[in-house]
């Protein structure tokens, strides 16, 4: 029996730059090309990959996401389900040009131990907030305070109604603005700002300064919100990921979940009993986040010889019933779905990505100027 359909979710699918040709020109990836210029296509306005992956699993929007992807953690049983989870990742702030850049844990080298010493110091400091967590040297969460614990604790409460984005869609940017509408939230900006100056001061930080390492300044709270439901209808009956929050959304679905296979021929091997499974393949991001256009060339062959062209071949013969390529990046959430007929579809001719990514850009200008000339005769 064919797969009813295989959804593909790729994050930084298009090199952000168009124009760009040193990253996109050199592309030559057919499978990929033919599944863009046949499947039916939609655009939606940009997504964090988070946001994707929690609608994908039926949650509400405004779930957490600290609380799910704590869940998705290895070794994590079933926790209180009265427990307020935020994640708490540590991350690294400098100026740089006039501008505030925030790293995240992987590109700051965290010892084990070194995430184990600054948790005991958080814990200690600031045992008011709640309990401090590292599941693993780059990501921590914060357990708040119960109510009872709480009277009075405004912090607790800011931290709460925080909606701060996802690291994922701020690692290696400019944070000024975010900051900026932060500093409205009086309690959360004065905790960020004591956090800091607290990290700063420690002795494991000095050590690495001493050692030319990046300093480990600062945390990056977010993924508060609604405790997860308990029972929801989630696009796909099986995920294959690496990534905590997939896990923990599959388990609240009660979805098995999978490390992330090789290829398409391991899913195929270990999909058994699935007939709608996701396979999250987040090879591009780190690429992109770091412009390195050579590492993007290199992950999106690799996609291509392990999934694209072999997703494209099971389409073909009828191994699976429908091929959906859904990518979150900065053109917008991108979607392209096929069907069996697709790859008949012979007069639908391929277009290489930098074609592709330069058409969507431009559509995307379009409809922004057309947008602003729409506005400015309502107002006249």
């Amino acid at each position: 029996m064919p797969l009813a359909c295989l959804t593909l979710l790729v994050p930084e699918l298009l090199w952000p730059e168009p124009e760009d040709r040193e990253a996109l020109d050199p592309l030559a990836c057919p499978a990929l090309a033919a599944l863009l210029a046949r499947g039916r296509f939609s655009r939606r306005p940009p997504r964090a990959l988070e946001s994707v992956l929690v609608e994908l699993s039926g949650q509400a929007a405004g779930v957490s996401c600290g609380a799910l992807r704590r869940r998705g953690e290895a070794g994590v049983a079933g926790d209180d389900a009265t427990a307020r989870w935020i994640a708490a990742d540590p991350v690294n702030l400098r100026f740089h040009q006039q501008r505030l850049l925030l790293s995240d844990a992987a590109t700051l080298a965290i010892a084990p131990e070194e995430a184990a010493a600054l948790v005991d110091a958080l814990n200690g400091y600031f045992a008011g907030l709640g309990v401090f967590h590292a599941a693993s040297a780059e990501r921590w969460y914060l357990r708040l305070a119960a109510d009872k614990e709480n009277e009075g604790n405004e912090a607790v409460g800011a931290l709460e109604r925080l909606d701060a984005p996802p690291l994922s869609a701020i690692a290696g940017r400019g944070v000024e603005r975010w900051l900026g509408e932060l500093s409205g939230e009086r309690e959360a900006f004065k905790l960020l700002n004591e956090i800091q100056t607290f990290l700063h001061a420690q002795p494991l930080n000095r050590r690495r300064e001493k050692e030319g390492r990046p300093l480990v300044n600062s945390l990056w709270l977010w993924g508060g919100g609604t405790p997860p439901a308990a029972s929801v209808a989630a696009s796909f009956d099986a995920a294959w990921s690496d990534d905590p929050l997939a896990v923990g959304l599959a388990r609240a679905a009660g979805a098995p979940a999978y490390p992330a296979p090789g290829g398409m021929a391991n899913l195929l091997a270990q999909a058994a009993s699935a007939t709608r499974p996701l396979a999250v393949l987040e090879d591009l991001g780190e690429a992109v986040r770091r412009e390195d256009g050579e590492a993007y060339r290199q992950s999106v062959a690799a996609l291509e010889a392990r999934w694209f062209a072999p997703a494209w071949r099971a389409l073909a013969r009828g191994v699976i019933g429908g091929l959906r390529l859904l990518a979150p990046t900065a053109y917008g959430v991108l979607r392209w779905d096929a069907g069996r007929a697709a790859p008949w579809r012979f007069w639908r001719r391929p277009q290489t990505l930098a074609a592709t990514a330069r058409a969507l850009a431009a559509s995307a200008t379009s409809a922004t100027s057309a947008a602003s000339t729409t506005s400015a005769g309502d107002a006249a």
